[in-house]
């Protein structure tokens, strides 16, 4: 019988991933008789595939390309005695193919002799070479033995005389039992030794630390190694993205400055942090990042986006407190003539003219200087479509706000059609789709909509899925959508800032349509317009509306939590926000409000490090 040199794979059974450079039986070469036996065992007629591969010659009968079935008939007949004689003759004949002696164990377990499967798995440990201990770790994790797997690479590491040898396989095994103490203990270890694996570490403890207890823990690990080992920057990057994670933006930004000192990177380590502090709504935070920046770095590339980003996030504060203060809004147009008074009215500025036409648009319902400042942006030299495009999405907001809507859409579209397939294109949609929603052409928003489920902004999808989710919900009974229709002018009251007409057209509907399935959306939108014109008692004895009613169970967590912030930022009741808030954590764990819920209610109870 003709022989050849190959690798193997075996398949089927308790050997799945077992491998061997051996030789086998040439695959031409096989009779039938291996044929037919493979194909019976294939069909699970055990009893017949182990009657023709009994036959075979023993040294067939325990290559590697037989080996697998043979075992598998074997094991399926629950001949385990045999299945041992066949393994054991398997090793003898190879003895350096050690994950031979895993399967065996395995044979043992399913013999139901406990015992002697520990005492071969021992054995198999005390035989092992660091050669061979990939392979045999591969083995006892594909039948599911994390706990030998690991013992396996602990001996690994033991061969190699190294503290760090196999350190991710074992960060992978110890995230994969849940076994946070070891992983963090093993990270820490692993990016010691080569800061190289510091975004493979990061990866892991993401995936893995899900408890306040396990963050808080490496938290304070962390704090104490960038404290004894100020000259090694890896532990201040993980700190960093630690608290980064817990939104613990102030400890987060004394991270970034001690690693742009240490980088001599011009502040753009603070900036990144100051950035993602502001998307986060921790304008403190943020304030606090941007402050720092224009103090010390002057001369920094950044200086001037820094000049603009510190009093964009001073007015997104002042627009976020409510009820909003107009002086301060007043205050915040001065702060932004200024900077253009230093820096010039160029293509980089232009974010500033667009948030001073915002500004007056929509806070101080002065439309004709905010329009005129856009059409500035839309015809300066040298500016690019980019910026003249948001401009004009600007525009096109401030013709919704003057009821306008033909105005408005010619340039949602011309910005579409310039930025197709873009994010600026997909937010150009959005709002087109809902200027028909504002007009009760459902069908027409449902057709943007539609397109833009599959953005890749995650956040145009959303808020697409969002307002798509609200239209089909609320026509399936009401093909017409009567109630909707009213709920949509409600909303195009409240963009256009016309807060009373808002309150009593919300009224009318909750009078109008009792029981409908909008109430629930009725509510929610009342108590915010109701924390807007200052009215905190009005807005939580109308959040408790929802929460109190089990089938409002959609915007439970939302209306939760909502209560939570104005009980903490408006009314300073700190003892029953913090009650809310672990409310929510408990009540709602898969709630987007849930991170922010936890960071809140750590901060609320004290123990947050800052």
């Amino acid at each position: 019988m003709k022989k050849s040199l190959r690798v193997v794979w075996l398949a089927g059974g308790l050997a799945g991933t077992l491998w061997s450079v051996q030789p086998t039986l040439a695959q031409g070469s096989e009779d039938s008789q291996v044929q037919l036996a493979r194909e019976y065992e294939r069909k699970g007629e055990h009893d017949k595939a182990a009657f023709l591969f009994s036959r075979l010659r023993n040294d067939e009968q325990t290559a590697p390309n037989i080996l697998p079935d043979y075992l598998a008939a074997l094991q399926g007949l629950k001949q385990y005695k045999e299945a041992e004689k066949l393994l054991k003759r398997a090793i003898k004949q190879r003895p350096r193919e050690v994950a031979l002696g895993v399967t065996l164990g395995q044979v043992y377990v399913q013999s139901v002799d406990e015992l002697a499967a520990r005492k071969q798995w021992d054995k198999v440990l005390s035989q092992l070479t660091l050669e061979q201990v990939p392979a045999v770790a591969a083995e006892f994790q594909h039948l599911n033995l994390p706990d030998w797997a690991t013992r396996t690479y602990l001996r690994g590491r033991e061969l190699a005389r190294s503290e760090t040898e196999f350190g991710p396989q074992l960060i992978q095994l110890y995230t994969q039992q849940g076994q946070t103490d070891k992983l963090m203990v093993e990270t820490l270890r692993l990016v010691q030794d080569d800061e190289r694996q510091l975004p493979f570490v990061r990866n892991m403890l993401q995936n893995s630390l899900q408890e306040d207890k396990d963050f808080a823990a490496l938290e304070k690990e962390l704090l104490g190694l960038v404290q004894k080992n100020p000259e090694r920057p890896v532990y201040s990057e993980l700190l960093l993205w630690l608290q980064v994670q817990r939104r613990d933006f102030t400890g987060a930004l004394v991270q970034a400055k001690a690693l742009d000192r240490r980088g001599r990177t011009e502040g753009q380590r603070v900036l990144e942090v100051a950035e993602i502090a502001r998307r986060n709504k921790d304008y403190e935070s943020a304030i606090q990042g941007y402050d720092y920046l224009m103090r010390e770095y002057r001369s920094s590339p950044y200086y001037a986006l820094v000049r603009q980003r510190l009093v964009q996030t001073r007015e997104e504060q002042v627009r976020n407190t409510y009820p909003v203060n107009v002086a301060q809004l007043r205050s915040l147009l001065q702060e932004y003539e200024q900077v253009l008074k230093d820096l010039g009215r160029t293509p980089e500025t232009a974010p500033v003219l667009r948030s001073m036409a915002a500004l007056l648009a929509f806070q101080l319902d002065e439309k004709e200087p905010a329009i005129k400042l856009l059409n500035e942006v839309i015809s300066m030299p040298r500016a690019g479509l980019e910026v003249v495009d948001q401009a004009k999405i600007d525009l096109a907001d401030i013709y919704v706000l003057r009821a306008e809507p033909w105005e408005a859409t010619l340039l949602y579209s011309q910005v579409e059609k310039s930025h197709k397939d873009t994010p600026l294109g997909y937010d150009a949609k959005l709002r087109n789709a809902r200027l028909s929603y504002f007009a009760g052409d459902f069908k027409l928003a449902q057709s943007h909509l539609d397109i833009l489920k599959q953005a890749t902004s995650r956040e145009i999808a959303n808020d697409a899925m969002q307002l798509s989710l609200l239209i089909t919900d609320n026509t399936a009974m009401d093909t017409a959508g009567v109630a909707l229709r009213d709920y949509a002018a409600v909303e195009q009251q409240v963009f256009q800032n016309k807060i009373p007409e808002a309150m009593r057209g919300l009224d009318a509907l909750l009078t109008k349509y009792p029981g409908h399935a909008l109430q629930d959306e009725a509510w929610f939108l009342k108590a915010q317009l109701l924390r807007r014109t200052g009215d905190y008692p009005g807005a939580l004895t109308t959040l408790e509306r929802i929460t109190a009613n089990p089938k409002y169970d959609v915007l439970s967590d939302d209306a939760l939590f909502l209560a939570a912030s104005i009980l903490e930022e408006n009314v300073q009741d700190r003892d029953k926000a913090q009650q809310l808030y672990n409310q929510v954590i408990t009540k709602y764990p898969g709630s987007i409000y849930g991170a922010e819920a936890r960071k809140r209610f750590r901060k609320l109870r004290g123990d947050v490090v800052n």
